[in-house]
């Protein structure tokens, strides 16, 4: 069997690859963005590899595609939906399993027992919980049309379709006995601000359930099979100030061995809850660990965290680690901007992390006020040529004296050599968009004789290992609560975000079929171009 990298993926790059219900929701986003054949073809010929397909109103009663003829498309869809969005439960695989009186309750009277079963001792009913059939619904906006700006439809009308996801939260029935848990945490690809929280917070929750028996995963997936990485138990005490610093508490690594290892190894470890922190690659891992556990027929209760401060993650409003990186992005762009407006004709280039998806470079730009143009992945732009970046750069230098360009590290990467490489997870290794642009922009300038002091900031690893701050430690201490929930209320292959500024469990399959990309039709993305007052470089 194949590493734990290429054990999910059909290709290099880590997608899933989703049955075919799946093209449901790809439809639903499709609509929204009203491309052109002239503009599709566009962003076709600038090398794009995935462009919103249009919606195609079949007349065909199949799993691709949704008959709008049929008076009742509408509640078929719906079913459609709630049974993707079913979240997997260890009753699907046991349904005689046991429940018992949940275990968290904060009002705790009486110090904890020995005995979970019975719950901790109160004198009142606790109105804390969550009940099962709670739900959050997963888009407010009713678009009356498809030609509003970021209008999702799914319909050529646009109608609404009410779409609810579970809520997150203690359950009052749980299907593990604190006692004969045993939690295992593991922190897989890059770092990324707050890791250190999330673990910290769900070994502290997993505590109050009564669970004694916590340890960490050291260095990813690989942790599972190399004999020389030894568990590392948690405790509160362990924990208690892992968040005053960045990086993880635990290590990390890309790549791993097979499933059917990792999982032989949770067996022989006795590991039945197992929480994992990481993006879209790691999830995959997650729902295949998940898979081959219900394969097997083990109770066991798999979790995922969504980590990536590209903010890539389908339906989730944000993933911790997101608004650090904008904020610590401040300081780059700042300096950037220090450095162009002091210099004689001074463009400052900042790169920001992005694979596939411009989030941190378009807000942090929309934060910064100083950014003059900002680029990223899912929208093409021309270096040279009449409406090229190079001449706009020109009239900023004519008319301003300096400049200020922010690139996402996904961006462009048709005009530069491609590395034909791949990293330890499947991910391509990129080529370097602001070196390229650095050298572009000096060659440039200097054949039409104009001197220019072009500075170029690279601050990825500076990001990536710093601490959290005040809203990301907030998010990642509710995720994490929740992560323990939602194991502890016997749901498996799941994972946690916020939803609509509420917290909700997702089936990993859906989070993770593609990574989620800027709308160029948002509000957000207008206001981007609002903001640094850039045009269209085609």
């Amino acid at each position: 069997m194949e590493t734990l990298s290429y054990a999910f993926t059909g290709s290099a790059s880590p997608k899933l690859n989703l049955p075919p219900n799946d093209s449901v929701y790809r439809r639903l986003l499709g609509y929204r963005h009203g491309f052109t054949p002239l503009n599709l073809a566009t962003l076709r010929s600038q090398g794009r590899s995935r462009v919103f397909p249009k919606l195609h109103c079949s007349q065909q009663n199949s799993e691709n595609s949704i008959d709008f003829s049929d008076p009742d498309w509408k509640s078929k869809y719906q079913q459609d939906f709630e049974r993707r969005f079913n979240i997997p439960h260890i009753t699907d695989i046991f349904p005689d399993a046991l429940s018992f009186p949940s275990t968290f309750c904060l009002r705790m009277r009486t110090p904890i027992n020995e005995e979970f079963a019975e719950g901790y001792p109160s004198d009142e009913e606790w109105h804390g919980y969550i009940n099962n059939n709670d739900r959050v619904l997963l888009k407010v906006i009713h678009y009356s049309s498809p030609s509003s700006a970021g209008a999702e439809c799914i319909d050529p009308n646009c109608t609404w379709v009410e779409q609810w996801v579970h809520r997150a939260g203690p359950r009052e029935k749980i299907f593990f006995k604190p006692e004969e848990v045993k939690a295992a945490i593991v922190t897989c690809g890059g770092l990324c601000p707050g890791l250190n929280d999330v673990i910290r917070q769900i070994a502290i929750t997993l505590e109050i359930y009564g669970v004694k028996n916590i340890v960490g995963i050291p260095f990813g997936y690989r942790g599972f099979s190399d004999k020389g990485l030894a568990e590392m138990p948690l405790s509160r005490k362990v924990v208690q100030n892992i968040h005053l610093s960045g990086g993880s508490l635990l290590g990390v690594s890309r790549g791993g061995p097979s499933v059917s290892d990792i999982v032989t190894s949770m067996e022989e470890r006795g590991i039945n809850m197992l929480f994992v922190l990481g993006g879209n690659g790691t999830h995959a891992g997650a729902n295949a660990i998940h898979n081959e556990c219900r394969k097997r027929k083990l109770n066991v209760a798999v979790v995922g965290v969504p980590k990536t401060i590209d903010n890539d993650i389908l339906l989730m409003d944000k993933t911790f680690g997101f608004d650090t990186a904008v904020e610590e992005a401040q300081r780059a762009i700042n300096s950037a901007y220090i450095e162009a407006h002091s210099a004689y004709h001074g463009i400052g280039i900042v790169k920001l992390m992005g694979r596939s998806s411009g989030f941190i470079a378009m807000q942090s730009s929309l934060a910064s006020g100083q950014v003059d143009i900002c680029l990223i992945p899912e929208v093409p732009f021309n270096l040279h040529g009449p409406h090229g970046v190079l001449r706009h750069l020109k009239y900023l230098i004519e008319t301003k004296g300096s400049a200020v360009v922010c690139v996402a590290e996904g961006a462009g990467q048709n005009l530069v050599k491609k590395t034909n490489a791949t990293d330890a997870s499947g991910n391509i290794v990129l080529g370097d968009i602001g070196v390229y642009i650095q050298q572009e922009t000096k060659k440039c300038f200097k054949e039409i004789g104009i001197p220019a002091d072009v500075k170029y900031i690279d601050p990825t690893y500076m990001i990536r290992a710093c601490r959290a701050n005040a809203s990301d430690r907030i998010l990642c201490t509710v995720l994490g609560q929740n992560a323990v929930h939602g194991a502890f209320a016997g749901y498996s292959g799941i994972t946690v975000g916020i939803c609509n500024t509420h917290y909700v469990y997702f089936p990993i399959p859906e989070v993770i079929s593609h990574p989620r990309e800027v709308d160029p039709n948002s509000r957000m993305w207008h206001r981007c171009l609002t903001s640094t007052g850039q045009p269209d470089f085609i």
